[in-house]
């Protein structure tokens, strides 16, 4: 399936004055397509301490915030896992959102996602029916829950597609971002990947280095990835490397603001080359290494197929 986001302490107050208990982390709204990796997610915060709730009604899902935002409360991180069954009670998501911003507390909401062949092949190895399905086809219940959950997908803090993740992917995505990021940052996850597995499909910026020599051509290179020194000082020392890095970062630069302006603070940024193993790894690894040099982000670096 793979990647999230946890916050430093911090006490919230209200537009009211009230204190709250939540000094680990802003409450995180879990949500996304059926068997996307909600479950996986799920229990990937629950072993970083978090308190996840599973299903609740909207109007219930305030209720439970507010009551660990209580300054008594012994919860500090909590996370509500909310899935397209919520909708049969009364009340949206987008009502939830509202009504916790309006008493001072900003969720932060993450997606998972999946292609519809890999859902459909995911569903078909449990031998479970989808949510939406009633008596039609899995595939028209899949194409229902696009449908449904569009809106919030759009305005999502976080997608992570899980198409070509593993289960231990997506734990190391997780808990990569959660446990660097603060509240008053912005969120940047630099990932890797190999065209020829296909490219993600959470990306907010795509960065194609096929144009630099591949390494893989090098027979004392080809073993390596680009994580280690030989390979990364090849990549690195190439013409056109070290000026491109330098035109993305001034880019990336630029961008924060208007980033920032438009409430987007988790930003993911994809460096492809062929196989994702050597050019892209190193090129990632070097991007985040400028990235984390700028104040006010947090930086994860994470490499899709570099065990492919």
């Amino acid at each position: 399936m793979t990647e999230g986001h946890a916050a430093q302490a911090h006490t919230t107050t209200t537009s009211t004055g009230e204190h709250h208990g939540l000094i680990g982390a802003s409450p995180v709204l879990l949500t996304g397509m059926s068997g996307a990796g909600l479950s996986t997610a799920a229990r990937v915060l629950e072993d970083k301490g978090w308190y996840v709730a599973h299903n609740l009604p909207p109007r219930l899902i305030v209720d439970l915030i507010l009551l660990c935002a209580e300054e008594a409360s012994p919860v500090q991180k909590v996370a509500v896992v909310t899935d397209v069954r919520s909708r049969m009670f009364e009340g949206t998501m987008t009502q939830v959102i509202s009504e916790l911003k309006s008493r001072g507390i900003e969720p932060t909401v993450l997606f998972m996602e999946a292609r519809d062949d890999v859902l459909i092949k995911r569903f078909d190895n449990v031998r479970r029916t989808h949510p939406l399905q009633g008596k039609d086809t899995l595939q028209q219940g899949i194409e229902r829950e696009r449908r449904v959950l569009s809106w919030i997908k759009e305005d999502a803090d976080i997608v992570i597609d899980t198409s070509e993740m593993s289960v231990h992917d997506l734990r190391r995505s997780i808990e990569s971002s959660f446990d660097t990021m603060a509240n008053d940052r912005q969120h940047v996850t630099v990932q890797s990947f190999g065209f020829k597995h296909g490219a993600p499909r959470d990306s907010d910026l795509v960065v194609d280095v096929r144009f630099l020599p591949n390494p893989y051509w090098v027979p004392e290179l080809r073993e390596y990835r680009g994580i280690d020194k030989p390979v990364s000082d090849f990549v690195l020392s190439q013409e056109g490397a070290k000026p491109f890095i330098d035109n993305f970062v001034d880019m990336f630069t630029t961008m924060r603001a208007g980033y920032r302006h438009e409430g987007k603070n988790f930003i993911t940024i994809s460096v492809g080359c062929t196989g994702g193993h050597h050019r892209s790894v190193a090129v990632a690894e070097e991007l985040g290494r400028r990235l984390r040099e700028a104040e006010g982000l947090d930086v994860s670096v994470l490499h899709r197929d570099i065990r492919r």
